[in-house]
């Protein structure tokens, strides 16, 4: 195909996407109306599902194969980088050197660290009833354990980061999401249904299925930015080519 004609191509495309834009936007209800149809349904059914969070609720309940998509998306990135950045021939790793980290930075990092864990493990446990969740939740937990890097140094974070667990976890979180999806058809409805009891209104266990969703995204999302992460402070750090650093 030409350029001429790829340019031809992506205008009809353009041109056919802006007026199909359009059109929909002619189409919303008006600017401060009362009449919010979609936004009345998606409460009334957290709130008949015991989620009191209604974003969770649509997230891992009423759209919980869209967010399934959202996660393979997540995945595959990290699997082209880990595919991508791994290491060739003609490179080799060098023993990282310790520099030296300002005592306020260091006492700052080592001191918010614990601290960015639990807010980001508590995130995660209370996506269904509070705003956050497992996509939230999961980088910060994932962005927390890089404190230690700042505050110390790359070695000490590599006892706290085993990249090849993180890789093995992500994949069995990715996993589990799609188990809980299977196991709605084995309770004789349909994938990803919300097919446990929903409990009790604004408690840990309540919104049925939402929660353990939740939490399978939350790991998927912690061990997915931990080894995105690795993988490219591991080219800035270790990965040396040609006697020079990459």
């Amino acid at each position: 195909m030409t350029r001429r004609m790829r340019l031809i191509v992506a205008a009809v495309g353009a041109t056919g996407l802006a007026a199909l834009l359009v059109a929909a936007c002619f189409g919303l209800p008006g600017f401060g109306g009362a009449q919010h149809p979609y936004g009345e349904r998606v409460v009334r059914a957290s709130l008949a599902r015991r989620t009191a969070n209604t974003i969770a609720s649509v997230n891992f309940d009423q759209r919980a194969f869209d967010t399934l998509g959202e996660m393979s998306i997540l995945f595959a990135s990290v699997l082209g980088t880990v595919v991508l950045l791994r290491q060739t021939r003609d490179e080799h790793r060098a023993a990282p050197e310790p520099e030296q980290v300002a005592l306020p930075v260091r006492r700052y990092a080592l001191l918010v660290l614990p601290v960015a864990v639990v807010t980001g493990l508590y995130v995660i446990a209370h996506g269904q009833l509070s705003p956050g969740g497992g996509f939230q939740g999961g980088v910060v937990v994932a962005t927390a354990l890089h404190l230690l890097y700042l505050g110390a140094d790359y070695r000490a974070l590599e006892h706290v980061r085993p990249v090849a667990s993180y890789e093995t976890a992500d994949a069995l979180a990715a996993s589990a999401y799609l188990v809980l999806g299977l196991a709605g058809l084995l309770a004789g409805t349909a994938f990803l249904a919300n097919f446990l009891p929903y409990g009790t209104f604004n408690t840990l266990s309540s919104g049925g299925t939402v929660p353990l969703l939740n939490a399978a995204i939350g790991m998927e999302v912690a061990c997915a930015v931990v080894v995105l992460l690795a993988r490219f402070l591991d080219q800035a750090v270790e990965i040396e080519k040609g006697g020079e650093d990459t």
